[in-house]
Parts: C-alpha cells; sequence; structure tokens
C-alpha cells in the first residue's frame, strides 16, 4: 500500500494506557518469554484456530501452541463430535514458533465441517490441553448451491491498533455476522513498518488507545519481531472468533515488509539498521507461511504465494503475487518489459490456469489496482498505471498481454478485486474508452481498509479506459477509524441463475454500491 509508512506477550507490554478495556478483548495469557519455558501443566492454544485453502475435498487447520505439542485435529458432521474422524498432525515446535497446520482430505462437499484440536505431550500423548473448536463449510461440488464470500485488505496501518475502547476489530465481528463460506484478504495483513503506539490524539482531541507489545514498538527486522506483528493481530477476540468461522484466502503485499518494497532494493528508512528488502522478505514470508495455513507455502520449505483456490463449479479465486516478482517502482515509461509486477513465470502461470478453468467466474484476487495511479514519491509509481493516459508503458505492457489473452482465449467470467488504496470504489474497463483497445470489458472492485488510516482518492489512467461510477473515501490523509468508517466488499453468487452480485459495504453493513453481473460472458 503506498499511503504512509518472537513468543508471546508479557503482561507489562500490554494495554498501556488501556487497561479499562482489556477484560472485553478477552486477550490470551501468555508469556512474551518462549513458549517452551518455565511452563508446568498441559500445552494450550490461546491464539485460537484457523483455517484457509478450504476447497470441497480438502483445507487446512491451523493453530499455535504455548510448547511443544503435538497437533490433532478430530473432525465430524456435528458439534457433539459423534463418529470423529482423527488427523495426526505435525509436532510443532520452537522452529516454527509453536505454530502448526494440519492437511485434511476427503471431506464431504458443500457440508458443514465441526473440527476440534488438541494439543498433546510429545512425551506423553495422555497429556493434553482443552480442546479449541472451529467450523467452516466445504465449497459445493454441484453449480446450483449458492456461494459468498467477503474481501477487504489492510490491518492495523498508520498506527491504529487494537482500540479496546472500541471493542477492538469490530469489524471482524460483523462480516461474521454475515456468514460467508469463506473471506479473501486482498493484502497488508501486518504493517511490519508501522509501529503501533500506545495512543494517537486525534484532530478533534480524542485519544485513540492502543494494545500495545513490545514486537509492535518498532519496525520489524529480526524474524522475532515479524512473528510478533503477525501475532499482534492474534489478540483481538474478534478476529480469533472469526477465524473459528470462516476460512481465509489469504495474500500479501508490501507492508508485510516495508513500504513500497520491491526485490533488491535497498531502504532508505533511517529506523532500519538492516536495509536489505530480500532479507526483510525472506523473514517476513517465513513469518508469514507459520501464521497463515496456506496450500502453496510451507514456512521450512519455500513456495509461493500465487495460486488458485477451486471454490465448486461457480467459483475459481486467483490469488496473486504482485510484490515478490516485480521489477523496480520507476516513472513507468519502458516500451519493453517482460518481468512487469508478476514476473513472467507468474504471468504464463495465471494465463495458463484462467484458460484451463471451467469455473463459471474467475475472480482474478489482485493485491493492486490495474488503473488507479499509486504514486512512489515524486516520479516513481507502485501500481500498474502510471498516470499517462496513452497506449502500454512500463507494467501496463503485461497487463495488456494478459488482457490480450482473456480476449482473445475467450476466458469468460473474470472479476478483479483489490484493496491497497484504503477506499472503497469500484471501476468499469471498456476499450471503447481505451488507448489500448485489444481487450473485453471488466470490472474491479476496491475495498479496505479493515482496521487502518484512511486515504483520498487517487486519479485514474486512461490506458485501460476506466470509468468510476462509484468511489467513496476521505478529503484528507489518514483518517483514524474513529473518523471515517473501514470497509469490506461482500459477493454473492446465485446457484440458480448464476449471477454474481458484488456489494460494496461499509463499517455498520450499509451498502454502498451493488452491481449484479451476468454469468457466461467474455466481457460485462
Amino acid at each position: 500500500m503506498a499511503q504512509g509508512s518472537g513468543g508471546g506477550f508479557g503482561r507489562r507490554s500490554l494495554l498501556q494506557g488501556a487497561a479499562a478495556g482489556s477484560a472485553a478483548l478477552a486477550l490470551p495469557a501468555l508469556s512474551s518469554a518462549a513458549p517452551a519455558q518455565a511452563r508446568s501443566g498441559r500445552p494450550g492454544a490461546g491464539w485460537g484456530v484457523q483455517t484457509g485453502d478450504v476447497t470441497a475435498s480438502s483445507g487446512l487447520v491451523w493453530v499455535r501452541s504455548d510448547r511443544r505439542a503435538r497437533m490433532i485435529v478430530q473432525t465430524a458432521a456435528t458439534e457433539s463430535f459423534r463418529h470423529a474422524r482423527t488427523w495426526h498432525g505435525p509436532v510443532v515446535g520452537a522452529g516454527g514458533d509453536f505454530t502448526g497446520v494440519t492437511a485434511l482430505h476427503g471431506l464431504p462437499a458443500g457440508e458443514q465441517i465441526h473440527y476440534r484440536v488438541l494439543l498433546a505431550d510429545p512425551d506423553d500423548p495422555r497429556r493434553t490441553g482443552e480442546p479449541v473448536t472451529g467450523t467452516f463449510r466445504t465449497a459445493p461440488d454441484r453449480r446450483r448451491e449458492n456461494v459468498r464470500f467477503l474481501w477487504s485488505g489492510d490491518l492495523a496501518g498508520q498506527g491504529w491498533g487494537i482500540n479496546p475502547d472500541r471493542g477492538g476489530y469490530r469489524i471482524y465481528e460483523e462480516m461474521r455476522r454475515r456468514n460467508p463460506d469463506f473471506f479473501l484478504c486482498s493484502g497488508d495483513n501486518i504493517y511490519a513498518d508501522g509501529p503501533i503506539p500506545s495512543r494517537v490524539t486525534l484532530p478533534d482531541g480524542r485519544v485513540w488507545r492502543n494494545v500495545t507489545t513490545e514486537e509492535k514498538a518498532k519496525v520489524a527486522e529480526t524474524l522475532a519481531e515479524f512473528r510478533g506483528a503477525f501475532r499482534y493481530n492474534l489478540l483481538d477476540a474478534n478476529l480469533r472468533r472469526f477465524n473459528a468461522q470462516v476460512p481465509t484466502i489469504v495474500q500479501w503485499d508490501d507492508h508485510e515488509v516495508h513500504n513500497n518494497w520491491y526485490p533488491g532494493q535497498l531502504l532508505d528508512d533511517d529506523r532500519y539498521t538492516e536495509k536489505n528488502a530480500d532479507v526483510l522478505a525472506a523473514r517476513s514470508l517465513r513469518a508469514f507461511g507459520e501464521y497463515f495455513p496456506i496450500r502453496t507455502l510451507h514456512p521450512d520449505r519455500g513456495g509461493r504465494v500465487y495460486r488458485v483456490v477451486h471454490h465448486g463449479p461457480l467459483l475459481d479465486v486467483f490469488v496473486l503475487d504482485m510484490r515478490s516478482y516485480r521489477n523496480a517502482n520507476s516513472p513507468g515509461r519502458q516500451t519493453d518489459d517482460r518481468q512487469g509486477i508478476l514476473g513472467a513465470e507468474q504471468l504464463r502461470w495465471l494465463k495458463r490456469e484462467l484458460s484451463r478453468s471451467r469455473a463459471v467466474w474467475k475472480v482474478i484476487a489482485a493485491d493492486m489496482p490495474l488503473g488507479l495511479v499509486v504514486q512512489d514519491g515524486a516520479t516513481d509509481f507502485e501500481a500498474v498505471a502510471q498516470g499517462d493516459p496513452g497506449a502500454p508503458l512500463g507494467r501496463e505492457l503485461q497487463m495488456a498481454e494478459l488482457l490480450r489473452h482473456i480476449k482473445r482465449d475467450r476466458v469468460t467470467g473474470t472479476v478483479w478485486l483489490t484493496a491497497d488504496v484504503h477506499y472503497t470504489s469500484a471501476q468499469h474497463y471498456a476499450p471503447e474508452r481505451a488507448a489500448f483497445k485489444d481487450f473485453e470489458p471488466f470490472w474491479e472492485f476496491v475495498s479496505g481498509p479493515l482496521n487502518a488510516g484512511g486515504f483520498p482518492a487517487v486519479k485514474l489512467d486512461g490506458t485501460f479506459g476506466p470509468a468510476q461510477p462509484f468511489v467513496k473515501a476521505p478529503d484528507r490523509a489518514n483518517t483514524s477509524p474513529a473518523e471515517t468508517p473501514q470497509y469490506f466488499g461482500e459477493v454473492d453468487i446465485d446457484g440458480g441463475s448464476g449471477e454474481l452480485t458484488v456489494r460494496l459495504r461499509q463499517e455498520g453493513g450499509q451498502v454502498l454500491f451493488s452491481k449484479v453481473l451476468q454469468p457466461g460472458r467474455v466481457g460485462q
């Protein structure tokens, strides 16, 4: 996002100036020391559970222990756990920050799955902690079943963290009540480059108070600090409750490492002793893989963030990584740019998988918008658009190649979803308005932030002919969540008609904009 810039936690680092709201947040009572130190009793899972990359027959279950433990998962059709199936997961330990993921396979399609995670002493399997429960729905295997999912991004940005006076990240409770099949997080899950202060005075004199931790008192540089940044959000009871009910599809963007970073960059930031963005990115990616269940990414084996998640006959979600393979931010005037923002290999993968997809709808989950001009300093550009409304240049060349492929291979039902800019909007791209005309019309929808500063709308670039029928953004930079609403998007796919409806919502549930798209079309 271009706007602005190990273990648990100790009681001494919590709620500086915010003790009054601590009970409402139900914070996990863990130590800031390594979990295995000086602990007696049975293993505990105070950070909750979560599931990810759920399909019609599979899913991943995540947990974090307070010490070395064997992860055991039980699944059943009911909350009683009669006729439960048992899955023996890994032994979690210090090497993975006591996190673990167990893969579930052979699940029934379109069913509610109840699960519980037990943590057992590896040396004495009879010693188990209290089970932590959750539930999720597998994707349907029949076209006539409806699908609902939500998306947004940008959490704990610009110093706006967990505020106990507001009930923490209350947007997650609102989204949970929408009962979606899954949640797509479009990046900036953490702000590794954004410390969380104990309090911030707002323009009107009110005081915003934050839950704070030692790791979030500075920018993240070490692996322990990155782990602490990912752990920070799990202090919020709303998010833990959400995670226990709603599977996630997660991607990353710049603030998982540093504002506007790109491979090979040396940071010009006095807050850092480690200036090499590649070193920081490797540490962050390891922590990212430890704290989110992602099918293609294992913390100890590398892997990749980009992937396609199949959600039954109606939907495929193409999760992009527009950060790890990009070229350097620049004025974007190159007439030949094969690396672009995706890298050549990811582009080949995306074209191939879009052509192979037989889903009615192909959601392209982009961590950055296409036609919004997102700058990086006075002369460089951070996203795809570079402010010149003429023929494609720079990173636009790669997007033009992709859009041309979608048209010529007659790939139907593409919809672009993103976050990043900290406001909500809808863009319709059409060749009759564009400088580049070899593509079919499509829609791009923007939502977020979840809990971060709001920023004014940026300009549109005319290369791909965007029109903006809706935008809602503040009129000044870095408005707090107490001053301007936070946003999330909702997508409903009707199993009977195949129609896809997008609703842009704000905190409180109000629908700001909606659009119904028809299935089976190359362009809308």
